[in-house]
This record gives C-alpha cells, structure tokens and sequence, in this order.
C-alpha cells in the first residue's frame, strides 16, 4: 500500500470585519427563497459561516476515517484530520478501535505527528504525559502532588467509532444517530466486494484549493462530465441524460444479479442528506450502465484485477454509493474507488482517494498499479482544475448564482436544501 499527498499553497481570503450572524441569516434566507440557483459567494468566502458548518456539520456527521486493513496490529493507528483538528484511529492491545482526539489532556501538545504508526503508547512530548493506545492516562509526572488529581479524569477524548465491512466511521457529536442501521440496508451490495478482506491497493490525498462544499458540489453533479472527463464520458452513461440511457441501463439492471451471481446486486436505497435516518448519516446505493465493450473503470474499460468478493462476473455496470454526507464508493467487479472530502480550512480541502482490490491480489502478478489507478487519477487531476476555477470565478465581486440543471445537479440540489436547513438551525442554537 503506498500513499502519496499533492500539497497546494492556500489561497487566504480576507476576513469580512463586518460579517455578522445577522448578515449570514439574510444569506441563508435570500438563499433559500431563490431555490434552485446556486448559493451566494458569501458561504465560500465568510469564516463565521466555516466555523459554523465544522461545529454544527462536519463534526455532526459520520465521517470515513480508514479501512481494518491500515490498523492491522495492536498498537497500529493512522490520522484523520479534519479542519484544524486531529483524530487517531488506534487499535487498543484487545483489538478494539477507538478515535482519539489527538490532543493531551495537560496542556493540549499534539500527541502524534506521523500520519501513521504503531505505539505501545502515546507520550506526550511537551510534559510526558501517558496514554493507553485505547486512551486511558497511564501515568502524568509528579501530578500526585496535585491534590484530587485522578488519571482516571483525563484520558483522551474521544468519537463514537463504528466498523461497517472493514470501513470505519467517526462521529464527533456525542449525541449522534445510530448509522450501524441505516447502512444495513447495502448489506446485499457491499457485501457482495467482501470489503473486510479487500486489500488497500493505494491511497492518495489531493490538496484542492478551494471552499470544501466546491469540491463536494463537484462530485454530487455530472453536468460537467462530458466536458471535462473526456475518459471517463466514453465510458460511463451518468455523463449523459436519462431519457437517452434508460434502456440501456435497465438492460443493465435486469442481467445484473445473474451476471454478478449477486442476488440483489441492481436493488437501490437512497436515505441522504435531509432524507437520512438521523443526521450526517447519509446512505445510497445505485447502479448505473457502461456502454458497450466496456466491463470497467480502466483506461481501456478492460479488466484491470481479479474479480472481487463473490463477484462471478461483469455486467456492465458499476455500484454508486454513499456513506455519510462527505464520503462515497464507486464499485467496479474488478475493484473499488472510494472518495472523502475533508475541508482544511476555508479555501482547503483534502480530496482522499482509496483504491481496494481483492483481498488475495498481488500486484505486479494479479494487477498493475498505474493501470489500476490512472482513470480515477487522471479524473481527480481534471477536477481539481476545474474546482480551482470555480473557486476564482465564485470568489469574484462580480459574481451572481446561476440556475441549477433540473436533472445533471438535483443531487446537488438536495445537498444545499440540506445544507442551508443546517445553517439556518445553527442560527437558532
């Protein structure tokens, strides 16, 4: 498994002296009145209106954080970063999994730098302080000379942490919806991938320079597809309007489950966004077709690994997911790409990408990795182009929202009604 990072520099925006919560509440009303049109400039531009989707949004909702395989051992952990923020997924010595923030409990020193690792403990480097890998305080120096102090009242804080399939989830509301549930409703699907055994072929982080909710606005459309994914267009039919696919996607739809030897295979469920369960606990699974003499998504549309899973065959098509508000699977026979985004600050925003295969292929033997990565690395290439753009031409004084397409952007649509529902609660809290 390698990783690699695409540092960007930043662009900073001047803080409005002048932003109040009184303005942001005539934004999100104007907003909401003009259903339909894309939202004003001042969600990508205010730092009131980011402080305000990390506390009542992004640390609201069930977040990706990695996948089994990345903490294999006891002791093993990887971070998850999150605006300003740092979260330790860990594998305690009984093989549990917790998300720790990573923060002391004395006087707030980072506790952890790698972004990966195995410890038999944390330490804190400032003033030596001692975590269990399960977040107990194990030992504080000298502070018996405080009195009343009680380890037991300091461990590391910590997320609800749950395993679905291999993938894990963080939540940092401790408040929040069950999400066990709701993603029980993939279980056919998913299942279908053998995921907890899938092997992390690679994994790569974008750094886009751009607002986090451009970057998702981007993934949630396919107006844009046939323009800028040229790959990816001649391949996949959600590049094109329903009326000029139907019958080739229900074709697809009916030799599904015969063709995979998966027995619901081609069923769907959609609960995201304002539709979810509980909140941020967004799930979807759809399957969409692509066109003739293409089974994948390669360069070529060829196989590029084994079948994954129980998966015994190709029937044109691909598995279209979602799990949570910000993360999403886009599922081959051959393999999986699954895509988070994380905002890092107002005009930052990590794009990961993982990439799993079945759990017994070798590569160099069973696939090659450049093979396996190019199209979706070449897509991300493009976007992150694009989404650079957006971000200039929204960031202008001379910008006014346009309308959304009635079919390419109504996910989109159902993301902003979502997401200025939120903004507007926020104001009430």
């Amino acid at each position: 498994m390698a990783q690699k990072v695409a540092w960007m520099t930043m662009k900073s925006i001047a803080a409005d002296v002048e932003d109040s919560l009184a303005r942001m509440a005539d934004r999100v009303r104007e907003s909401m009145a003009n259903r339909g049109r894309a939202i004003d400039a001042y969600f990508y531009r205010s730092h009131l209106v980011y402080q305000r989707e990390l506390d009542n949004l992004i640390f609201r909702s069930w977040l990706y954080a990695c996948h089994v395989s990345e903490i294999p051992e006891p002791g093993d952990y990887v971070l998850l970063e999150v605006g300003e923020d740092s979260i330790i997924i860990s594998r305690d010595d009984t093989g549990d999994i917790h998300a720790l923030m990573n923060i002391c409990r004395h006087r707030g020193a980072r506790l952890c730098e790698e972004r990966s690792g195995n410890r038999r403990t944390f330490v804190c480097p400032y003033h030596g302080w001692v975590y269990e890998t399960s977040g107990e305080l194990r030992a504080a120096r000298h502070m018996e000379m405080k009195e009343g102090f009680d380890k037991a009242n300091y461990g590391l804080r910590e997320a609800l942490c749950v395993v679905y399939q291999g993938l894990v989830f963080i939540n940092c509301d401790p408040s929040a919806g069950d999400f066990l549930g709701p993603l029980r409703n993939l279980e056919r699907q998913l299942g279908a991938y053998d995921l907890p055994n899938a092997r992390v072929a690679h994994k790569q982080t974008y750094r886009v320079d751009a607002n986090w909710k451009l970057v998702l606005e981007n993934y949630l459309e396919c107006y844009h597809c046939a323009t800028s994914h040229r790959a990816y267009a001649r391949m996949h039919t959600l590049k094109d309007l329903e009326c000029n696919t139907r019958e080739r996607v229900h074709q697809m739809l009916d030799r599904s489950d015969a063709m995979t030897g998966i027995a619901g295979m081609s069923a769907e469920y959609r609960a995201i966004y304002g539709d979810a369960e509980s909140f941020g606990a967004c799930v979807q699974a759809s399957r969409y077709g692509l066109y003739d003499g293409y089974l994948t998504g390669s360069e070529d549309g060829q196989p590029v690994a084994p079948l994954m899973g129980q998966i015994k065959g190709y029937d044109g098509g691909c598995g279209d997911h979602q799990l949570g508000p910000l993360g999403f699977m886009l599922n081959y026979p051959d393999h999986c790409v699954l895509y988070r985004f994380l905002p890092r600050g107002l005009t930052a925003t990590d794009m990961e990408i993982v990439w799993f295969v079945n759990g017994d292929a070798v590569e160099g033997i069973d696939y090659e990795l450049d093979r396996l990565i190019w199209l979706w690395h070449n897509t991300t290439l493009e976007d992150e182009y694009i989404i650079r753009r957006n971000s200039e031409g929204v960031n202008s004084r001379f910008f006014t929202p346009g309308p959304y397409h009635p079919e390419f952007e109504r996910t989109l649509q159902h993301f902003i009604d979502w997401y200025l529902n939120c903004m507007q609660d926020s104001l009430a809290s």
